[in-house]
């Protein structure tokens, strides 16, 4: 059950159509899958999503030396050697190395004892998971205006809650959700992704104009640099504020929470340490009171690892159709995503597999397609 190799699979697929944010257009999506190979022949995975060429020279030049010849059930010291070796890099890419190796080496555990992650990790409360429809995208030369077209096709698909792109403008912000709610209606629900879009007067005003629309929360509508934004902006508006998805360490997220600002935590299983760090970021917001979701938005290891995290957290009501937690489903073309099938019943919910680790049984040569570049690394 030790550590034998370490390979990694730089892949990559262009979004047709451009994924368009309050930022920017995505016309190429870029991801790191990692794969940790033991002695007996077990495989675990583990992803990068947001810096993968920088996570994959980090683990090639610091995390491989420190991880090849362990156990995989020696998932604590394996963590804290790594992140020991982190030095100044507390949300970069060396952070988001260690998410991925973290994750593969979870999911190898978890086949090795013949347990799936989450009952690696203590057992799920729950073995169906909410989940909430990630999209529309604001498109090129329209905008907003394929909304209610695409709303509907995933209403028709079980989703009962929705998260569209916003940020062109406050105005056409306020328009966009109040339209959306009045073809929803009451009991789905709803909520906005800002992706860091605006300044702090350009959030006050779009708060301003999409508060009446009934939202369960506003995602990211200030870059997390502006921590004093995010407070006042909290103090000042009726809507819920959301985010953590660019946090990487617990102290990062405590300083949001003693601000008083986030009424949801999203960390990304593949920026703030993979299991062992989402976890410990979930305790802090048990602390605080406030409840953490799985921020997902990359392949299906991220997504079925969020599952398995989801999986954990104590149910916690916020308003919505459903109690918390959530799970997050990318409904954008995304091969990686559909490598394996996931279903969403009629109750809006994903089935968690109890299949032995994540339950992937996912082999390199499926990635083929997509494949940009790949490495081995292996103890001598």
């Amino acid at each position: 059950m030790r550590i034998s190799q370490i390979e990694g699979y730089h892949l990559g697929f262009v979004p047709d159509p451009a994924l368009g944010n309050a930022q920017t257009f995505i016309r190429r999506r870029e991801f790191l899958l990692v794969s940790v190979v033991t002695e007996c022949g077990k495989r675990g995975w583990g992803e990068v999503f947001n810096s993968p060429f920088a996570a994959g020279a980090f683990i090639k030049a610091k995390l491989a030396p420190l991880v090849l010849g362990e156990s995989v059930l020696n998932r604590i010291p394996i963590f804290e050697k790594m992140r020991a070796s982190l030095a100044y890099d507390k949300r970069g890419a060396g952070r988001m190395a260690l998410s991925a190796i973290d994750m593969a080496v979870h999911d190898a555990a978890g086949q090795v004892l013949g347990l799936p992650v989450a009952g690696l990790l203590g057992g799920h409360v729950r073995d169906r998971v909410f989940v909430y429809a990630s999209g529309p995208f604001i498109r090129e030369g329209s905008g907003y205006e394929d909304y209610p077209v695409e709303v509907e096709n995933y209403l028709r698909s079980g989703f009962q809650a929705i998260k569209p792109r916003a940020g062109l403008n406050p105005a056409k912000d306020g328009r966009m959700v109040t339209e959306l709610r009045s073809m929803v209606g009451d009991d789905i629900g709803l909520m906005v992704d800002v992706n860091q879009g605006y300044s702090l007067s350009g959030a006050i005003e779009s708060l301003r104009r999409m508060e009446d629309a009934g939202l369960m929360w506003v995602e990211e509508p200030l870059p997390p640099e502006n921590l004093s934004g995010y407070r006042q902006l909290a103090r000042t508006s009726r809507v819920a504020l959301a985010g953590g998805e660019a946090l990487g360490t617990p102290a990062a997220f405590r300083d949001f929470l003693e601000a008083d600002t986030f009424s949801v935590l999203q960390p990304d299983p593949t920026v703030c340490g993979g299991f062992t760090g989402y976890r410990q970021i979930s305790a802090l917001g048990m602390a605080y009171d406030v409840p953490t979701i799985p921020h997902s938005f990359g392949t299906i290891v991220n997504a079925t690892a969020s599952l398995h995290l989801a999986a954990l957290e104590p149910e916690r009501r916020g308003g919505g159709p459903a109690s918390y937690p959530y799970v997050e489903y990318d409904m954008t073309f995304n091969p990686l995503l559909a490598l394996r099938e996931i279903s969403v019943g009629g109750d809006g919910r994903i089935a968690l597999s109890d299949a032995p680790g994540l339950g992937l049984d996912l082999k390199p040569e499926e990635l083929a397609p997509w494949l940009t570049d790949q490495w081995s690394l292996a103890t001598h």
